[in-house]
């Protein structure tokens, strides 16, 4: 495989609850990185040669029989700078003979920082800031070497430095934003200690991809499976760019697609995009490979494996392609569970795919949060409103139809999904919010239209706001625009007598419903 031409930092990863969003935060400065979980770490990065490793946070004690570690030599064979964070930094003291014991009192939220000591970590930095705190456990005493850069209240080894080794920790969250200053930190530790460039660009990752696209494919053939979204659009055009004419796009009509999107993806597809493209009509497959399936995670399974066997008919008309290209990104992986996350929900392209497949993934986008992939879209020359298209899940509305999928609750669903989006689009509000949509519970309620006595489905609409669908809030409409809405699916949807507004974040909750 070739090698990546830009500078790698390595996050080691211990569980970290906020793990993804130090990736973020280290990517936003145009460093790349990647994660690599705790216990196979040193062996993945025997031959990537880092320039700066980070250690996360993590939900154990240093000191507990089960709690994750790395050999002590990790530390001493790597001549990079070093920047642990919370649990990494205990981590890193408890190691190097320092002195890590539960704190007598735990610090979960805002803190105030004072710096005792300057360093090259606190260029541009106020002497007292407010920071986030998660920990149970505190550094008393620093390893030998290691100065005590600040403090808080309750954590007297708040920062650390070894000047001469390039060895940092902080027992705060620079990555969470309620810390003031935190991006500032996280550049000063690439930038300043780390002595990085920051060459990690668009435009650079797509020249890296297309070259690793071609020596995985080689001079083999492959097919895309083309749902129309974003992520899946923009994975079709960069393999498209490696090989060319070799890409055969596969849109699967299966029957779980909102209102005219089956004719609109096909023609921007071919269109706009001029991709080859052909069209499966699969609908009859899908709902009855759905028939009596309430549980969500066995209708992503089913469809997950159910596109697979449909491709692998169709690979064997086309010159018996070898590779599967997929539009699978970085929350994908995360939610449907690794090393170190647990399953949150499985995504029917990542844990939905049946272990017999006959096919070589290919997965340009894997590592990227979704404004990345949007961002790799126009830098592939894709229409703004094309890639700004709000995300909607490979399995189509099965996620969406609580319960048993049938095809006269999607035609419900269809049809109040269309009135949400077209009165925000009419609102001039649909690039402000990041995913808006409609939602049919299993069950009814009672209500009352021209005086008689109804029992029908409820509708459940959501809109939220995010950066990266790690996170979400719910979008504050005015209560005349919910009024509106409401008040035309009452009206235009059959079998629709009541419509509520969902007001949670993610977490606790998930932005899609299943």
């Amino acid at each position: 495989m070739p090698e990546r031409s830009h500078e790698l930092v390595a996050i080691v990863d211990f569980g970290a609850q906020y793990g993804h969003l130090i990736a973020r935060r280290v990517r936003e400065l145009g460093v790349y990185c990647e994660i690599f979980p705790a216990e196979k770490a040193l062996l993945a990065l025997a031959d990537r040669h880092p320039q700066a490793v980070i250690l996360t946070g993590g939900p154990s004690s240093v000191y507990a029989a089960q709690a994750p570690t790395l050999p002590q030599r990790f530390l001493e064979q790597w001549d990079v700078p070093v920047l642990g964070i919370c649990y990494g930094m205990q981590l890193m003291a408890y190691l190097l003979g320092g002195k890590v014991e539960r704190a007598q009192r735990r610090e979960y939220g805002h803190s105030q920082v004072d710096i005792t000591a300057p360093s090259p970590l606190w260029k541009d930095v106020p002497p007292t800031w407010a920071c986030w705190m998660s920990h149970g456990d505190v550094v008393l005493r620093p390893p030998k070497g290691f100065t005590v850069l600040a403090a808080t209240e309750n954590a007297p080894v708040a920062a650390m430095g070894h000047a001469e080794k390039r060895w940092f920790g902080v027992q705060f969250h620079p990555e969470v934003k309620h810390t003031e200053g935190g991006q500032t930190i996280l550049a000063n530790f690439l930038f300043n200690i780390a002595g990085l460039k920051g060459d990690w660009t668009t435009e650079s990752f797509v020249e890296e991809q297309v070259e690793r696209i071609r020596w995985q494919v080689g001079e083999g053939r492959a097919i895309c499976g083309l749902s129309g979204g974003v992520d899946s659009v923009v994975a079709a055009r960069l393999v498209h760019r490696a090989i060319g004419d070799r890409l055969q796009c596969i849109f699967v009509d299966h029957g779980l697609l909102r209102e005219g999107e089956s004719e609109q993806v096909m023609l921007s597809c071919r269109e706009q995009l001029g991709l080859k493209v052909e069209r499966i009509e699969a609908q009859d497959e899908f709902i009855d490979a759905l028939a009596g399936v309430t549980d969500p995670e066995e209708k992503r399974r089913r469809i997950g494996e159910k596109f697979i066997r449909i491709f692998e008919r169709q690979g064997r008309c086309h010159e018996d392609a070898a590779f599967l290209v997929q539009g699978t990104i970085y929350p994908d992986v995360i939610e449907s569970g690794t090393e170190n996350a647990a399953v949150i929900k499985t995504h029917h392209n990542v844990g939905g795919l049946p272990a017999d497949m006959n096919f070589e993934l290919v997965e340009p986008l894997r590592d990227l949060f979704k404004d990345e992939v949007r961002r790799v879209g126009l830098e592939l020359g894709l229409a703004p409103e094309m890639v700004d298209r709000h995300p909607f899940p490979g399995p189509g509305l099965a996620v969406r139809v609580m319960g048993e999928v049938t095809p006269e609750k999607l035609a419900i669903l269809r049809r109040a999904d269309a009135i949400f989006i077209d009165e925000i689009r009419r609102a001039g509000l649909y690039h402000e919010i990041w995913q808006a949509f409609a939602a049919l519970p299993s069950f009814r309620s009672v209500g009352v239209m021209g005086d008689q006595r109804t029992y029908a489905y409820p509708i459940v609409l959501r809109a939220v706001c995010s950066d990266d669908a790690m996170t979400a809030d719910w979008y504050r409409f005015t209560p005349d625009m919910l009024a509106r809405i409401s008040t035309r699916i009452v009206n235009e949807v059959e079998e629709v007598n009541r419509v509520v507004y969902d007001i949670t974040t993610k977490p606790p909750s998930t932005i899609e419903w299943e």
